[in-house]
């Protein structure tokens, strides 16, 4: 017994060094792995980690009670990309000063009358607008199909958007707001129309401004009512007879 324990005792360094020994060995293992013959594998594992001081300062690890603030993780501001008077193909043009609208504004008494996307699209005085709009499907991806020479403002934030292909249908009709002043937007869906080869009227009623055309070519027509947002951007809709 003595000698088994004798044994027991020398056997157990050996086999400790025996681990210790492969453990030194790391390197070895790792050319025969390929890692040491992969230079940007070897860098990522040996490399400093990089640390943001900021970020850093913020996480507060070391302290008994929480941070002062929240982490910081700021949104950018809608007019992050600020306004430059210009669009694709130019200066933007000046929209002529509205008129005032009387009893014979259809448009003006569908923006008054309607609760609903539809609902206004009905009460277009376009034939193949108002016929249109039993058929229209809601779906945010409407907005996406409006016509080419009537787009989406880029800043735009959809709120609600339907359209139909029903038939000959190419109907489109869009809410929106953008962070844009009314005039900004005026002159943009101006200019737009304009150079789409639409007619373009102006019209006012009450607080509200609305902006319309046809085109004599395709039967094409649009109209927009807009108003101001109390945080100085506009709210509009948008109605197009011919999306894509």
């Amino acid at each position: 017994m003595a000698r088994s324990h004798l044994f027991l005792m020398l056997a157990l360094p050996l086999a400790l060094a025996g681990c210790g020994s492969r453990g030194s060995l790391g390197d070895a293992a790792d050319s025969e792995s390929g890692n040491a013959a992969d230079p940007a594998l070897a860098s990522a594992l040996q490399d400093q980690i990089m640390v943001d001081p900021q970020l850093g300062r913020q996480a507060n690890g070391d302290a008994v009670r929480p941070p002062a603030q929240p982490y910081s993780g700021g949104v950018p501001s809608d007019n992050v990309a600020a306004y430059s008077g210009k669009i694709d193909n130019g200066q933007l043009l000046k929209t002529p000063a509205p008129t005032q609208a009387d009893k014979s504004c259809t448009q003006c008494a569908a923006a008054r009358d309607s609760v609903t996307l539809g609902g206004l699209a009905a009460r277009q005085k376009d034939g193949k607008t108002s016929q249109c709009a039993s058929s229209l499907q809601y779906a945010a991806g409407w907005a996406q199909r409006l016509p080419k020479d009537l787009p989406l403002y880029p800043q735009a934030r959809v709120s609600e958007a339907a359209g139909s292909t029903a038939g000959q249908c190419q109907l489109r009709v869009v809410s929106f707001s953008s962070p844009q002043s009314m005039q900004v937007m005026l002159d943009w869906y101006y200019t737009h129309a304009i150079r789409g080869g639409y007619t373009s009227e102006h019209q006012i009623d009450g607080k509200e401004h609305i902006l319309g055309g046809t085109r004599d070519k395709d039967g094409g027509a649009y109209v927009l009512f807009l108003t101001n947002r109390p945080d100085g951007g506009t709210d509009i809709d948008l109605v197009a007879n011919n999306g894509i």
